[in-house]
């Protein structure tokens, strides 16, 4: 793990951005050492220490003395302020599917205490997996992906306590998935949250399979059920994701009354394939009581959960899938008994002459 620590950082365009800006970040599981890996893994402890020293971070810094990478930064002058809450999602996570904890206790209370802590202009929050899709309601049983989505309570948990913090332009940043998309969820508290999935510059779900079928991801993409995706005509592709390399950007213009945000996942050469406009006040608690519910079975965009679909609909893909694998294997039946027929027929007449 430490050699590719150092590769990583050796990386010329990487040293070009730490000349340049202050680099923050936490981790994820390939980080972390072990692939979908949680507070099991025997190396994390090691592992941890040789992440901080990639980032630079100081000998004194508390987070070389907790259980885990989480930390929090504050930038900008007084009315422009801007909080980076960082998560760590892996050192105390319980097993995937244990609907257990993500976050563990001490993480938890530390979070509570840094959402509660004076108002900032934004909250931005970095969790390596994504918070607001839940990917695998939809592709499962084909295909199983890392979230909050799969752990429930934690995820409730989570969007109570931003409610219950009062804290205002509350977003998410995340990543994990391979591909890049912005998800908004309207029925946690008084405003929208979104979640913008940037992943990744050296992994993409596109990178993995050759160009010839990069058109079938994309197919599956725009078939994948979701309810909380952002949909936009200015994407580049019909499912409003991307499964090139990519990366994100958040641009706040305070020149304008009321600010502005600009939230993009873009390509490599830099230009947008998703976006989203908003103004600030977009972000914050109306004078008025106007806080989306859920309503039970019946559906709503961006605040129906993926697994409350109807079932025809939540196991589209696994349908279609199947329903093809069946289709191909009447038709391969068909075929050898074809042949068998033909090859029956072919030695009738050789005995006849």
């Amino acid at each position: 793990m430490r050699h590719k620590y150092q590769i990583a950082k050796a990386n010329p365009g990487y040293s070009r951005l730490r000349e340049s800006t202050k680099v923050v970040g936490t981790w994820d599981d390939h980080d972390y050492g072990l692939n979908d890996a949680g507070k099991e893994f025997t190396r994390k402890v090691t592992n941890q220490r040789l992440m901080l020293d990639f980032l630079d971070e100081p000998q004194d810094s508390p987070r070389r003395k907790q259980a885990g990478v989480y930390a929090s930064y504050t930038f900008g002058p007084a009315g422009k302020q801007i909080k980076v809450i960082l998560l760590d999602t892996r050192y105390h996570r319980d097993p995937l599917a244990s609907d257990g904890s993500i976050l563990g206790s001490s993480q938890w209370k530390w979070l509570e205490e840094e959402l509660n802590a004076p108002p900032t202009a934004i909250t931005v929050i970095g969790s390596s997996i994504q918070v607001i899709s839940n990917l695998s309601a939809t592709t499962g049983p084909l295909l199983q992906v890392e979230s909050w989505g799969r752990f429930p309570k934690e995820r409730t948990r989570l969007f109570k306590l931003l409610a219950d913090s009062k804290r205002e332009a509350v977003f998410f940043i995340s990543g994990d998935v391979h591909f890049g998309e912005i998800t908004r969820y309207d029925c946690a508290t008084e405003y929208p949250i979104y979640d913008v999935t940037s992943s990744g510059l050296t992994q993409a779900v596109e990178k993995a399979v050759p160009a010839p079928l990069h058109f079938l991801v994309r197919l599956l993409a725009w078939l994948t059920p979701t309810t909380m995706r952002v949909m936009d005509k200015s994407c580049r592709y019909s499912s409003c994701t991307y499964g090139r390399p990519n990366f994100g950007t958040i641009e706040i213009n305070w020149n304008t009354t009321p600010p502005k945000l600009k939230l993009e996942v873009r390509d490599e050469n830099g230009l947008p394939v998703i976006g989203v406009n908003i103004s600030l006040s977009q972000l914050q608690v109306p004078k008025k009581e106007t806080k989306v519910k859920r309503n039970e079975g019946k559906y709503q965009r961006h605040c129906s959960l993926e697994v409350d679909l109807p079932w025809i609909v939540r196991y589209r893909l696994a349908i279609i899938f199947f329903g093809a694998a069946a289709v191909l294997l009447v038709a391969l039946i068909g075929l050898v008994y074809a042949v068998i027929l033909f090859c029956m027929h072919c030695l009738h007449k050789h005995k006849l002459d």
